[in-house]
């Protein structure tokens, strides 16, 4: 029987396929090829298999024979050898150490990016100063696309977006989508924390979701303003909680029932008078009709953009480190790994207290901001 290319393409999309489910059943041990290879030599080895297949015929007639002999595979003027079998532990019978390599290296090298990314990067205790700048950038330039566009228009978009995230999270640790993870190193670089590399969703996901869910449910400006909290109430209610932790009495530890767990009074003040300014600014200008000052005068625009960074820095410091996350499984049923992320619960919160908030004040739900927010 002549074995042809088509015939070793079909051989290895079945091993492949067996590998695959000894591995999902948990096999101690996965299928390994019949003749393991050294992976610099693989690439030669299939090449040539597919331009001569009496090699290749030659080369499957003395591994059946168990031949330990060095075996030639010539491709022309060129030629390449194949290594003596392999015992389980990688030494051949010289007593050299050698790479094995199994069907599942030759084909989902990428599947297992995430662990050496995950190495390079920071936990969740570090400042991590390049995450919360990409952190507000996103967040401003969500602000300024609701304001831009028509809600026909943003509010599908983010939509799409946000399914599109899931997706991608609910494959990026399955076989065959490793590539998923080391494009988005690429992408996000150090703004990846070493847990999203671990098994956990992104925080992009939950951000995503929580700016649609914001845009989706208030007027535009409430939107807007609540999407600005997020932006910077929560990385900088981050970044003065952790410059502060040596502070004890202002430290929640356990919280109530998780209220606030691992986090302080000192990071909530903080997030919240960084936040006024911005919210100052933006309100000052913004469309107040004839009159050009707002209901009640500068007394009401310092009291809104105080109780606005107040309602954004509250909803992060609501949320417990570590998070509350779902179980593994419910009645039974697997369940993806979702959590309470503060990505989502500061937008829809703060967008929600500004509706509030300008009712108590007596401002229009209406109201419009500045063509570019903040000038």
């Amino acid at each position: 029987m002549k074995f042809t290319a088509p015939a070793i393409t079909g051989l290895v999309a079945l091993l492949t396929a067996a590998n695959d489910v000894a591995s999902a059943i948990h096999f101690p041990i996965a299928p390994r090829l019949i003749h393991p290879l050294h992976s610099k030599r693989r690439n030669n080895i299939i090449n040539n298999a597919k331009s001569s297949d009496d090699d290749e015929n030659n080369y499957l007639l003395n591994i059946r024979a168990g031949n330990t002999e060095p075996i030639n595979v010539s491709g022309g003027a060129s030629t390449d050898t194949v290594s003596p079998p392999l015992s389980n532990n990688g030494i051949n019978d010289n007593n050299d150490k050698v790479d094995v390599v199994t069907l599942s290296d030759l084909f989902t090298s990428a599947d297992d990016a995430n662990i050496a990314i995950a190495k390079k990067l920071k936990n969740r205790n570090s400042t991590n100063l390049s995450r919360k700048f990409t952190h507000a950038a996103f967040g401003i330039f969500f602000a300024c696309l609701n304001q831009f566009l028509p809600r026909s228009t943003f509010i599908p978009g983010m939509g799409l977006l946000t399914s599109a995230t899931l997706l991608m999270e609910l494959l990026r640790y399955k076989r065959g989508f490793g590539w998923m993870n080391s494009a988005l190193h690429f992408f996000l670089g150090k703004a990846l924390r070493k847990h999203e590399m671990e098994g956990k969703f992104t925080g992009s996901f939950y951000y995503f979701a929580g700016v649609y869910t914001t845009a989706k449910c208030f007027p535009r400006t409430a939107a807007t303003l609540g999407i600005c909290q997020l932006a910077l109430a929560d990385p900088s209610a981050s970044y003065f909680g952790k410059k502060t932790r040596h502070v004890y009495w202002s430290r929640i530890e356990n919280g109530l029932g998780g209220f606030g767990r691992n986090k302080g009074i000192l990071g909530f003040i903080g997030g919240a008078l960084f936040c006024f300014p911005f919210n100052y600014r933006v309100l000052s200008i913004a469309q107040w009709g004839a009159r050009g000052v707002p209901p009640g005068g500068n007394g009401s625009l310092v009291l809104v953009s105080l109780l606005l960074g107040l309602a954004g820095a509250f909803a992060d410091l609501a949320v417990p480190t570590p998070a509350l996350t779902m179980p593994k499984k419910v009645l039974g049923v697997p369940v993806p790994p979702f959590h309470v992320d503060d990505n989502f619960v500061v937008p829809v919160v703060a967008g929600f207290a500004c509706t509030k908030i300008f009712e108590m004040v007596g401002w229009d739900a209406s109201l419009e901001l500045a063509k570019h927010i903040i000038f």
